[in-house]
């Protein structure tokens, strides 16, 4: 029996897969037939999810929220009485729709996810029903420029530190750690700068720095699920009693998606720069944490009107009438890569 369908497919006019909140999604469907064919309808469906799984299936919890669900039909009248006949040949459907405001960024993550697709069905007089769909992604841009303006002034982080013991030698130390600022977009640095003052008895065996990302995942109103990565990794050496040691190292911030999901309830991403102070023996570390927020775009410095050329590359540029970034935020592959000695 010869096959009528020769080709079945969703095509996006843009061609990138990438979409602003706010802006047009449109394409056709597009069906090569063999034979003259009876149909009783193409089905167009469009669905933004996020979801939150976590579990084994027995013992699940989930969670689901829905940013879009617009169905419509390209073909066939439900006031139709018969099926409509395609003749053999290419057809081709069009559709447009406009994207709902304030929707969240496209995530995959372990335990949940955030994504956009759309599915159509196209249903023959004799039964069969054929499927397919076709994924978009969605990027909820932030201006640091739009931000409290406080992002953009530098921080700092303070700390004294009891080690060993009072009557055998013990002693403090001392750390100031500061940051350039607080808010960035993926493939700029964070200029991390650092004071150790060890005033005790008690050799400091390293200190390190660290971009890191936390990811909660919430079903229900609850935290159910917490990942928590390093996404860059710097470190120095020992500090031996009376010494000293000063950093001014960079953090690089590879491709990342942007503090918080603005949109979506049911996963949170924060992003902080971590001090630690390892000292030996048993001591505990010291952890000092500053927040840093994560954006799209980056701040414009005024009276610099060169300063786009000198942006990132992997970064969105206002000067531009459309923005499409050259890396999405979805895969991590230096996740696994070792830290490096600063």
């Amino acid at each position: 029996m010869p096959r009528k369908l020769l080709k079945f497919l969703i095509i996006f006019d843009n061609t990138s897969l990438l979409y602003f909140p706010g802006q047009f999604l449109s394409g056709r469907v597009l069906i090569e037939l063999q034979d003259e064919t009876p149909a009783l309808g193409l089905h167009f469906h469009v669905v933004g999810e996020g979801v939150v799984r976590n579990g084994r299936r027995q013992e699940r919890t989930y969670d689901k929220e829905n940013y879009i669900d617009f169905r419509m039909r390209l073909l066939g009248d439900v006031d139709q009485g018969g099926p409509a006949i395609l003749s053999p040949g290419i057809h081709s459907f069009p559709f447009k729709l406009g994207l709902p405001l304030g929707l969240p960024s496209t995530f995959l993550g372990r335990y949940g996810w955030i994504q956009f697709y759309c599915k159509a069905a196209l249903r023959e007089n004799n039964g069969i029903i054929h499927k397919n769909h076709q994924v978009f992604i969605v990027m909820n841009p932030i201006d640091l420029n739009l931000e409290k303006p406080i992002l953009a002034q530098p921080f700092t982080c303070e700390v004294e530190h009891k080690l060993g013991v009072a009557c055998v030698g013990g002693g403090q130390i001392k750390c100031r750690v500061s940051l350039d600022r607080g808010g960035y977009v993926p493939g700029e640095n964070i200029l991390v700068t650092a004071f150790i003052s060890n005033y005790s008895n008690v050799t400091i065996k390293r200190t390190k720095a660290s971009l890191t990302e936390t990811i909660e995942y919430l079903a229900r109103g609850k935290v159910v699920q917490t990942e928590k990565r390093e996404l860059a990794v710097l470190v120095r050496g020992k500090i031996r009693p009376g010494g000293k040691d000063e950093w001014h190292n960079e953090l690089y911030v590879p491709p990342l998606p942007p503090t918080n999901l603005h949109g979506c309830h049911l996963i949170k991403i924060s992003y902080d720069v971590f001090f630690v102070i390892e000292p030996k023996s048993m001591e505990k570390e010291v952890k000092l944490q500053l927040p840093i927020v994560l954006a799209t775009y980056p701040f414009r410095h005024s009276g610099d009107a060169a300063s786009a050329n000198t942006w990132p590359e992997s970064v969105l540029k206002p000067d531009t009438h459309t923005h499409y970034p050259s890396t999405l935020p979805i895969f991590r592959p230096w996740l696994h890569e070792k830290p490096s000695e600063a």
